[in-house]
């Protein structure tokens, strides 16, 4: 009784999405993200770097990011093996959510050959799993950046299967909703395809929100001369909450955050929810709010006094919950171009059972020896047995093509697995 007494104090509001906003599920008013990224990389190693998981960092950083007036921090990449307690009881008791990205480095999709399958589904169902049972959980990134251009937009179309495989996962297996969105850069050739891409076809795989990395805004300018005011009109019918999930050009130095006020005055707040500010640590990017001393103590950067100075002055304006009605549709999706690469039809969701059941039919499976060492060379690798056999007979079964929007019913499955159904 009083662990569930002591959860019930620490618990924030839940925030919720309606039309093309946050807010506040108990106070009905509007949230505006006033967030920071956060991925203290300290010392390289070839472990996952997960600042969720260091509780005397968190108990270090949270004060000064409440001081600074944070509410969200997003964090890119966390290790769901690990103990998160005492981090989001910190954050929770200054009043922060975490905006969390599903992939890492170790399980993403790869933008230049993308795949989508059953490792990927159980990784990003791992970090779910691990996080949902957190009240101060605002929402998962299922990519960032993942294309970035229009050479690979093809990978959009995985993405977007994930996407939709988590939102479906979390509707399904957990208490509460929490909603799943995507974050892109800002390539002039794609931008606008790519957020209509993620707000097409079925609800189910549309992306809860919308993030955008702007670095438009640098030094001293203005919402007109920024790029800003055009990219607020882009978006000023889109039907989900969009926000700014990196911002914070560092062209000039130290940054003076002179986009604050347009990021929430009347300029941008009716179509926007705020923004993210990059980031928390100073690393060799030099994009750090504070510095991390030999010592493990947080000293605090002119970035960081500039940008309090900044969030000092708003008062950002919305609506209240009970009284916004307004309904936007949700977009068309793009036509393939020469920019465009990704049709509408998604991979399938990846399925242990139907690859298990594959294998247990084959006569002849793939050895455990053949060698999955990435970068390895040689004949005896799944890469390059594959690449021979799918030079002899039809890998359709086992690939897919986003462009066509036809994949096989062996897609998801280990290169092991599909080695063994080329072999039968």
């Amino acid at each position: 009784l009083l662990a569930c007494a002591t959860s019930s104090v620490l618990a924030l509001n839940p925030i919720v999405i309606k039309g093309s906003k946050f807010f506040d599920s108990v106070t009905k008013e509007q949230f505006f993200i006033k967030g920071v990224a956060y991925q203290p990389r300290g010392q390289v190693s070839n472990n996952t770097p997960d600042p969720l998981a260091d509780a005397t960092a968190c108990a270090r950083d949270a004060p000064l990011m409440a001081a600074l007036g944070t509410n969200v921090l997003r964090v890119y990449e966390v290790d769901p093996r690990k103990n998160h307690d005492a981090c989001m009881k910190s954050f929770a008791d200054a009043g922060i959510y975490l905006l969390l990205d599903i992939a890492t480095p170790h399980f993403s999709i790869n933008r230049k050959s993308p795949e989508y399958g059953v490792h990927l589904y159980d990784a990003y169902k791992g970090t779910v799993d691990a996080f949902a049972k957190y009240d101060n959980v605002v929402g998962f990134i299922a990519g960032n950046e993942v294309t970035n251009d229009k050479t690979n937009t093809q990978a959009s179309a995985y993405v977007k299967a994930a996407l939709r495989d988590i939102k479906h996962y979390i509707k399904n297996s957990k208490q509460r909703s929490i909603p799943v969105g995507y974050a892109s850069n800002d390539d002039e050739y794609i931008r606008d395809d790519i957020k209509d891409y993620f707000n097409c076809g079925d609800v189910e795989s549309q992306a809860d929100f919308f993030g955008v990395n702007l670095y438009e805004w640098c030094g001293v300018s203005t919402f007109e001369k920024s790029g800003f005011k055009d990219r607020t009109k882009e978006f000023e019918n889109y039907s989900k909450p969009v926000f700014l999930s990196e911002y914070g050009c560092n062209l000039v130095t130290p940054r003076g955050f002179t986009e604050v006020a347009a990021i929430y005055g009347p300029e941008m707040t009716n179509v926007w929810s705020g923004g993210v500010v990059y980031e928390w640590t100073q690393e060799n990017n030099r994009y750090g709010l504070v510095k991390i001393a030999a010592s493990g103590e947080a000293e605090v950067l002119p970035d960081y006094t500039n940008l309090k100075e900044q969030m000092d002055k708003i008062k950002p304006k919305g609506v209240k919950m009970d009284a916004y009605n307004e309904q936007r549709s949700a977009s068309n999706c793009p036509a393939i171009s020469a920019n465009w690469k990704a049709a509408s039809e998604l991979p399938p969701t990846p399925s242990d059972g139907a690859c298990e059941c594959m294998v247990q039919n084959m006569n002849c499976v793939a050895s455990d020896k053949v060698s999955t060492v990435p970068g390895q060379t040689g004949n005896n690798t799944l890469g390059s047995q594959l690449d021979a056999m799918c030079g002899m007979v039809s890998c359709a079964e086992i690939g897919g093509d986003a462009e066509k929007g036809v994949y096989g019913a062996f897609s998801f499955c280990s290169p092991r697995d599909k080695l063994s159904w080329l072999y039968n």
